[in-house]
């Protein structure tokens, strides 16, 4: 939840955002008993703003880089028309758990695929044009993770990144990944192959448009 936004005003529009389907609500739940760190959960604002997005671009082909619990990829996938799926990438087995858990739950899982390990790897074996990703992994890897999608990403399509306020941390960067974040910030604002707007909403997120 970000600093920047008032309390009451973000709990006024958690309430104003349509609800996210029970499983969804039961994934937040297993995720606050079962994980150390339940705040990486997307959430409801971002979540339903995600499956929005998609069901505006209508893509075949979105690529997830941190699918943490795997609430962020169903809520991609909900918006997914028949003929498309997700790539999600993660490095954590116990969140793999969850996430297949929730998956195997819900009526879009079959349109989901995970794929284990360090994810500039399995980018870089994608043949197929990405339609639409969203970005929300190690910060430090921001910058990299940018570039490699975006050379695979179709004229036209979308990247989402999240967490480019880093709780403030860009204003003053002082440790890696708040530079890397500050660095990713400037790049897109001056990089002409895309079109770019960032939102504040909860820690930032950046929408981005290739040319």
């Amino acid at each position: 939840m970000s600093r920047f936004i008032d309390k009451d005003i973000q709990e006024y529009a958690h309430q104003y955002t349509r609800s996210e389907p029970e499983l969804l609500l039961k994934l937040i739940a297993t995720t606050h008993e079962l994980t150390d760190y339940p705040q990486m959960l997307t959430g409801r604002i971002e979540g339903r703003l995600l499956k929005l997005l998609v069901l505006i671009t209508r893509p075949r082909l979105v690529v997830e880089i941190g699918m943490f619990t795997g609430y962020s990829a169903l809520s991609m996938a909900e918006g997914l028309p028949d003929e498309g799926r997700i790539i999600t990438c993660d490095i954590d087995p116990e969140a793999r758990v969850i996430a297949q858990a929730a998956f195997d739950a819900s009526p879009y899982g079959n349109k989901i695929e995970i794929k284990m390990g360090p994810a500039l790897e399995t980018i870089r074996r994608i043949e197929e044009p990405i339609d639409f990703s969203f970005i929300d992994a190690d910060k430090k890897g921001y910058p990299r993770y940018y570039e490699e999608v975006l050379q695979r990403t179709r004229s036209g399509g979308l990247i989402v990144i999240d967490n480019m306020f880093l709780a403030g941390r860009v204003l003053d960067p002082q440790d890696e990944a708040a530079h890397a974040v500050a660095e990713l910030n400037r790049t897109l604002t001056a990089d002409e192959r895309i079109e770019n707007v960032l939102l504040p909403i909860r820690d930032g997120v950046q929408l981005v448009r290739k040319r």
